[in-house]
């Protein structure tokens, strides 16, 4: 196996009532943990949402209400969750801008303090397009000759995942297998949120993406304007990355 891996590598999958990080909720995630001795666990669990499953979502991946009205929540599954991909790394397809920042949303939403750093991240996603510019079904295709069955089923996408990674590390000899190389290299823009509203600059600063502070460091417009702390934390933001503004604004208040 040309991976080669300290700890376990989690790839996941999330299945959802839609694509917003901030307002919807995860129904399905599966998880495909592959240890460093070769060794493979998958969890899969489904998720009531505690709300509407929009039949637009639905129409995607085919779950519908009736398919989690009896099953428990995310707060009580959370725990489990957690306990279940600690102490490993990520990896997913798309990971970075939409799976990553949603499991964050919902896991702070319930108080497991969820802190990106401890994780190191592998978008399979990212390094298919740096090299070939496709879809998943695509990529399995290309990559294991493959089709991909039951699309949007979570484990049939987890699975994909880990299967076109492992071609991926096959097919590129300037891929290495170690996960810091692969972090390094499936990552777009390096951000300190995830969701891409704080990213670093060119000096490692974190810098607002968005508004009229574009390019701007975070600890200059915090300091220079404390009353935009508070409309942000008051704002449609992911809780992750009010998390990271507020880490920020306490360590400009220690220095």
């Amino acid at each position: 196996m040309k991976l080669k891996l300290i700890r376990p590598l989690c790839f996941f999958d999330l299945e959802t009532t839609g694509v917003n990080v901030t307002k919807d909720r995860i129904i399905e995630i599966a998880v495909l943990k592959l240890f460093p001795d070769g060794t493979k666990e998958n969890k899969v669990w489904r998720v009531n949402p505690e709300c509407p499953i929009p039949p637009q979502a639905s129409a995607i991946h085919g779950i519908y209400n009736a398919d989690v009205a009896n099953e428990p929540n995310f707060k009580t599954l959370s725990k489990t969750i957690y306990s279940f991909i600690k102490n490993s790394d990520l990896a997913g397809y798309n990971s970075d801008r939409f799976d990553i920042p949603l499991i964050a949303e919902e896991m702070l939403r319930v108080d497991i303090d969820f802190n990106m750093a401890d994780f190191k991240t592998v978008d399979v996603q990212t390094i298919f397009h740096k090299m070939e510019q496709r879809t998943l079904a695509a990529a399995l295709k290309f990559y294991c000759n493959d089709e991909l069955l039951d699309a949007h089923s979570a484990m049939a996408d987890t699975q994909a995942t880990h299967d076109v990674l492992m071609a991926q590390l096959e097919r590129y000899d300037e891929l290495e297998g170690d996960i810091n190389s692969l972090n390094v290299f499936s990552t777009r823009t390096k951000s300190a949120d995830f969701a891409g509203f704080i990213v670093f600059n060119e000096e490692g600063e974190e810098c607002f993406s968005f508004g009229k502070h574009k390019g701007n460091t975070v600890e200059c417009v915090l300091e220079e304007e404390p009353g935009y702390f508070g409309w942000l934390l008051n704002a449609d933001f992911p809780m992750y990355t009010k998390k990271v503004l507020t880490a920020i604004r306490l360590r400009k208040l220690n220095t």
